[in-house]
């Protein structure tokens, strides 16, 4: 798939070239999956793939070993790289699966026809071929009638689907949220009885299908979808709502599901701390290790959970000026106090939180950096050249004076020099 700073043109372009080439070697080649469905939702397809009777190692005979990688040449796919600008795409030769052994990956593959590989794909709306010359779409598995009615369904059983590979659970939800589309009864009702799977997908599949999900539009909608069908408790399991739990617990994620809807920056990080925020941060933290997160978004998420703590539960923007400056002052300073303003702001549009309180941080966070965060009026240098000696005085003095600075006690470096001798 390309890179994610390719050029949608060039990309396009070279998905067209790759289709090219292969049929002037003599093999049939067609777009697949996701790329297909993008074109007839009007969508800008974020990757295109492409679907061939070329055997692995022919494809590699057009393009090239210096221009191919073979990671996936067990399942019968090859990465064509592009030019600059246009990335890389998978083509994959058409395949029937063996029966998968590990919840992700078949034991092998068998090179078959476009109407069987597309027998073995998740959802019908992944499952659709397009010839991008003519326009042509083959379609075996009722695709196109899923795409008009809104509707994600299994391709062939739901419950053999799911046994493949258990991730395709999570990716229902995300595809249904993401497209505004309903569930299919029966797939639902298959995830509903088989949540319990998900648990052996790797931690880093997991985050990495929870990101899409809270990072794009309907986010909200996968948040409930997470909860209706019980997979929230098994991937969030520290926050989740229980089957049987309170209304109350309910309503909370409900209310969190709102906010990170409407946020302006949305990411994992912002949202866990937004799930968290009744939880605390110790189960955060049991997540984010389950998970296997990135120290970035852990320390982030904490980060928020903290600020809101600190300042996102003020009575308004009054209590806040009423604060001294060096209480509110580091939070504002940070370089993620951006996120911050966006959390507070999307808390108080779902009534959680003083409108005005979040309208003040917006607005401080928005001043010049000298005003918002000027240069300390002494180094701990200058401090030990005074005579205070290296340790926990002097840390504890640092900051004392900090405040001081910020709090407009002391306005400069000999008068804090001095407060330090005494």
């Amino acid at each position: 798939m390309p890179a994610t700073n390719s050029d949608p043109e060039q990309a396009r372009q070279f998905a067209l070239e790759v289709v090219g080439r292969l049929r002037e070697a003599g093999h049939e080649a067609v777009w697949a999956g996701g790329c297909v469905r993008d074109e007839l939702l009007g969508r800008i397809p974020a990757d295109y793939d492409v679907a061939t009777s070329a055997r692995p190692d022919e494809v590699r005979e057009v393009f090239g070993r210096r221009r191919t990688l073979a990671v996936g040449a067990a399942f019968g796919v090859i990465t064509v790289l592009g030019p600059r600008g246009a990335g890389q795409i998978e083509v994959a030769t058409f395949r029937t699966d063996a029966p998968y052994t590990d919840g992700r990956h078949p034991a092998g593959v068998t090179f078959s026809t476009a109407r069987e590989d597309a027998q073995r794909r998740d959802f019908t709306i992944n499952g659709l071929f397009l010839d991008p010359v003519t326009g042509e779409v083959h379609d075996y598995v009722g695709g196109r009638d899923d795409l008009k009615a809104g509707i994600v369904r299994a391709i062939g059983v739901p419950a053999m689907r799911f046994g493949e590979d258990h991730l395709r659970m999570l990716r229902a939800v995300r595809f249904a949220a993401g497209f505004g589309f309903a569930l299919d009864g029966e797939t639902r009702a298959a995830i509903e009885r088989m949540t319990h799977l998900v648990t052996t997908v790797s931690p880093e599949r997991i985050a990495a299908e929870l990101r899409a999900m809270v990072s794009r539009t309907g986010r909200r909608r996968a948040l409930e979808l997470l909860d209706e069908t019980g997979l929230a408790r098994e991937v969030l399991v520290e926050v989740a709502p229980a089957e049987d739990g309170a209304t109350a617990d309910r309503e909370a994620w409900g209310q969190a599901a709102r906010i990170v809807d409407a946020l302006d920056e949305p990411d994992l990080a912002t949202a866990l701390a937004v799930l968290f925020e009744r939880a605390g941060e110790a189960r955060l933290r049991q997540a984010a290790a389950r998970l296997r997160l990135s120290n970035r978004e852990l320390k982030l998420a904490c980060w928020l959970l903290d600020a809101v703590a600190a300042i996102g539960n003020a009575g308004g923007a009054e209590d806040l000026a009423k604060r001294p400056w060096s209480q509110v002052q580091p939070w504002l300073a940070h370089d993620d106090a951006f996120l911050l303003a966006d959390l507070l702001r999307a808390r108080a549009d779902c009534g959680r939180g003083a409108a005005d309180a979040a309208a003040w941080v917006t607005a401080q966070i928005a001043r010049p950096k000298t005003e918002l965060d000027p240069p300390p009026l002494v180094t701990g240098s200058d401090l030990m050249a005074a005579g205070i000696p290296e340790g926990r005085a002097l840390g504890a003095a640092l900051a004392a004076l900090r405040a001081k600075q910020l709090d407009g006690e002391i306005t400069s470096r000999e008068a804090a020099i001095e407060w330090a001798r005494k």
